[in-house]
């Protein structure tokens, strides 16, 4: 989401890039904290923040400080593998209106690796010239980092890429817990610059305008750093004319698929138009369901899957000049058995590339998302969500919410680290605004069936 802070006011020189502070940090680690310290802090500084979650539903926008006026969020996505699309497009319009801002803060999901986040302000010559990478912030939870260091990549990817670490909630553990914490976080990331914090507060002189990002170190530690990651994974170029066509997919490892076709010519090579499908799945995407028409353009589409079976896109060429299509998929076709067909006619690529991801995610980590109308019995949901986190802790790595309990006028926000649970009041509900409960849970072995029923047995 992008904000602008309630500070005084300054304004940045057109010829200075705007400085960019990364925040990244495991899932619960204090990153939302630490943006409302921030965003209510007198630092001076007009600041706009740039976030992303990894889950079904998007509610972290509603628990940033004053979040109402300006939101950017990328919900259940990637910010590591959409970056030049999606990210590229927020930083543009941003720049349109720059006297609005001059600091960028970023919050990735607990699910990233920082560094494509990172590559952003160097590959693209725009971005390169408009902006300046400050620092990469880790915020790493000392009483609940154990779990997952060893064994998660991007746990591990977070830490051995800060230029600084914060090192959270140290009033839940022992002095001696936290000095084996910083040995074994030296060990990952000798250089970096850990501060021990509460809350995630935190001098902002530490941590803002440091001018800590070292590429040359960090191309040193990953030489592959300044590769780039596309939003898509393949492209495929097709000889066909003006008519209708029918893209068909089998069931394939994702939920959706994002893709683009786009008119190119013939004589162009895949490289020459690689860079039209990054600015395109910069557009908005637009959700399509099984079946649907639309009319070819520059703007990629979302397709979702139905549940069981085959999909399929239906897509019309209407008065093109051009008899060559490039078709961009996110995802390999060969994971979805992707075919192109007119009527009888199949057609395959004259041309194609792939291009991989150079990192991975944990597949076996999945979000559950829960949006329901109403009211709860608080003393139910108490019960129940005590009972859930006591059971279930070790495998829900996040939980948050907001809730509409009966009787009451203020809304209740729940956040919570594996057993760990906060609860607080926040805003009265408006008048007219519907009364929403939204939940997020994310971990592993997550049983959406029985929690889903679970939450619902406390509404009145």
């Amino acid at each position: 989401m992008s904000k602008t802070s309630q500070n005084v006011e300054t304004t940045q020189p057109a010829s200075i890039p705007v400085p960019v502070t990364v925040v990244t940090g495991f899932l619960g680690s204090g990153k939302t904290t630490l943006l409302n310290y921030i965003l209510t802090q007198e630092h001076g500084k007009k600041i706009a923040v740039i976030e992303n979650e990894f889950g079904e539903i998007g509610i972290d926008n509603n628990l940033v400080v004053g979040a109402d006026e300006e939101i950017f969020e990328m919900s259940n996505g990637c910010i590591c593998c959409t970056v030049r699309g999606d990210l590229i497009r927020v930083l543009g319009n941003f720049m349109k209106r720059k006297d609005k801002f001059d600091y960028i803060l970023i919050e990735t999901t607990g699910m990233a690796d920082p560094s494509p986040v990172a590559q952003t302000f160097f590959v693209d010559d725009d971005t390169k010239d408009s902006f300046d990478l400050d620092a990469i912030v880790t915020i790493v939870d000392a009483k609940h980092v154990w779990q997952h260091i060893d064994d998660s990549s991007e746990c591990q990817e977070q830490i051995a890429f800060a230029d600084i670490i914060l090192l959270n909630k140290t009033d839940l553990v022992t002095p001696a817990e936290i000095d084996k914490l910083e040995q074994k976080i030296y060990s990952m990331n000798s250089l970096v610059k850990i501060h021990r914090t509460q809350n995630s507060v935190i001098d902002l002189d530490k941590i803002l305008n440091v001018k800590s990002f070292d590429l040359k170190g960090k191309l040193e530690k990953k030489p592959d750093f300044l590769k780039e990651d596309l939003p898509f994974e393949w492209i495929g170029k097709y000889k066909i004319s003006n008519g209708t066509y029918e893209i068909d997919f089998k069931e394939g490892p994702d939920p959706s698929i994002n893709l683009a076709i786009i008119p190119v010519k013939e004589s162009d090579d895949i490289e020459s138009i690689k860079d039209m499908g990054v600015t395109t799945f910069s557009n908005n995407i637009g959700p399509y369901s099984d079946g649907d028409l639309f009319t070819q353009s520059e703007n990629p589409i979302k397709f979702t899957f139905p549940d069981k079976g085959s999909s399929k896109i239906r897509f019309k060429i209407d008065g093109s000049e051009s008899d060559t299509f490039a078709i961009f998929t996110e995802h390999l076709p060969s994971e979805y058995d992707m075919k192109v067909s007119s009527g009888e006619q199949v057609f395959e690529p004259i041309e194609s590339k792939i291009y991989p991801h150079s990192h991975t995610h944990d597949n076996t980590v999945t979000s559950i998302g829960i949006d329901i109308s109403g009211s709860v019995d608080y003393n139910k949901f108490n019960d129940w969500l005590g009972d859930l986190l006591r059971t279930k802790g070790t495998d829900i790595f996040r939980s948050k919410g907001i809730i509409s309990i009966k009787d009451r006028e203020d809304r209740i926000i729940f956040q919570g680290v594996h057993m760990l649970l906060d609860v607080v009041s926040d805003r009265n509900w408006e008048d007219g605004e519907e009364r929403n409960n939204q939940l997020v849970f994310i971990g592993r072995n997550l049983n959406r069936e029985e929690i889903t029923k679970g939450f619902s047995s406390c509404l009145i």
